[in-house]
């Protein structure tokens, strides 16, 4: 077993995809690092192997040549062999390739039941991603450079150079595509392997490798920081939303890290400004009562209040809904109703903000827990009279975008219990209660 043999094997070991029920789909351009890999897991593996392999479609009939050598590759190892081939009018740009690529990769996935995607970047592969991230601009989380693995995405190669790549093939007289779009560098990535490098290379002649040190070392700073990050997150953060007094007190390099990170949890582009705009609006709303919000895409908006942060969606809220004619237990949409005959004493009854309540029921019961409606009354309790439901959630100063998931138990259009606000004169304990109710989701159990 040669030495990128062992780093492979190692590799399979080290993320626990060395299990012979896992089909391993490889991205197969026929280039060095593809084949190289390809002939390896063939090599050290009795998995399923299938080459997966997108023809471009950019460059006519070597693009077919190449394919058919990808294909016959296959067919001399035992290898099966899947292509499909891009449009031409899908545009002939990076960018373009490279979504297509790993939509490409997805189908696949899905098509062969697979949960392991293998592709070919290299060591010099990351070092040149690191240039191109320095040239456009990066943080620290930027420097990292190529993930070894991200989802089903694995990089087996990503710590061995071309060159030994190369080495490799001439070794078991391999025969790979030579893509001569490689050569031009009108291809930011070409320019940068072909001018760029080459000029670093007198100043360092070791440089493939200190660029991919620097990457590790960016690495293990982004684990220290991630880890401060989650530790103050613990304590600035309730239900899943930030506390605003506790944010504004931070330093302002955690706050725009912690900004950073809402637009990577949300999948949002960004960049210094927005963070900055951000990180200005809090601080501008951070003692309005009513809050407000600031738009983050068409259907995303951040919301700030006196009390909290958060993300926020106008996406419809679950669909849950309870019809209550026993004592029991009801779930529906990951939510959890318990109700249950109660006769004893209550010392302590639970505060409003719980989820758990001591009530007066008559029977037969005929009960719903559902959303808001337009029309519905409370007679809240400890107070003259009812209210509109409306008017008694501005009064808790409930946020209009947190109101319609509310969940209320009701009987017609009267609310017998605001759960996590409080319950209705209607259904107080005078004596004895004659129910126990509780609402939680079925995660908290």
């Amino acid at each position: 077993m040669n030495d990128i043999q062992k780093t492979i094997k190692s590799f399979l070991e080290k993320f626990e995809i060395d299990k012979q029920d896992l089909v391993y789909l490889v991205a197969f351009s026929g280039g060095f690092d593809s084949m190289c890999l390809l002939d390896c897991l063939k090599k050290l593996t009795t998995n399923k192997i299938v080459a997966i392999h997108l023809n471009h479609n950019w460059r006519g009939e070597e693009s077919k040549n190449e394919e058919l050598n990808c294909k016959n590759f296959c067919s001399s190892i035992g290898v099966e062999f899947y292509s499909e081939t891009l449009d031409e009018n899908v545009p002939h740009t990076e960018t373009a390739a490279r979504d297509a690529r790993y939509l490409f990769f997805e189908r696949c996935a899905k098509h062969f039941n697979s949960t392991v995607v293998f592709t070919a970047h290299n060591k010099n592969d990351n070092a040149e991603t690191l240039i191109y991230r320095i040239a456009k601009g990066t943080g620290i989380s930027g420097l990292q450079g190529i993930a070894e693995n991200r989802g089903i995405y694995y990089r087996p190669l990503l710590n061995i150079c071309r060159k030994d790549i190369e080495k490799y093939c001439q070794k078991y007289n391999l025969t790979p595509n030579s893509d001569s779009s490689n050569t031009n560098t009108k291809y930011k990535r070409n320019f940068i392997r072909s001018k760029i490098l080459p000029e670093l290379q007198t100043i360092n002649d070791n440089i493939i490798n200190s660029i991919n040190n620097l990457s590790s070392i960016a690495k293990e700073e982004t684990e220290i920081v991630e880890e401060y990050l989650t530790y103050t997150l613990e304590k600035i953060t309730e239900n899943d939303k930030i506390k605003t007094k506790k944010f504004i007190n931070l330093s302002s390099a955690m706050q725009k890290r912690i900004i950073y990170n809402m637009f990577i949890e949300q999948n949002l582009d960004y960049d210094r400004e927005k963070i900055l705009n951000i990180k200005n609006f809090i601080i501008e709303n951070s003692t309005s009562k009513s809050g407000t919000k600031c738009s983050l895409t068409k259907d995303l908006w951040i919301f700030v209040n006196q009390k909290f942060i958060e993300i926020i969606s106008n996406k419809a809220s679950n669909d849950i809904y309870f019809h209550i004619t026993k004592e029991g237990i009801y779930e529906n949409n990951g939510f959890i109703f318990e109700i249950e005959k109660h006769s004893n004493n209550i010392n302590n009854f639970p505060k409003d903000t719980e989820n758990t309540a001591y009530v007066n029921l008559v029977e037969p019961l005929n009960y719903e827990i559902r959303t808001r409606k337009d029309g519905d009354i409370f007679y809240p309790l400890g107070l003259d009279g009812k209210q509109k439901l409306k008017k008694f959630l501005n009064g808790k100063k409930i946020p209009n975008h947190e109101k319609n998931n509310l969940l209320f138990l009701v009987q017609g259009n009267e609310i017998l219990w605001a759960i996590g606000l409080g319950i209705s004169e209607k259904i107080k304990v005078i004596d004895k209660p004659t129910h126990k109710l509780k609402f939680y989701k079925k995660e908290d159990k």
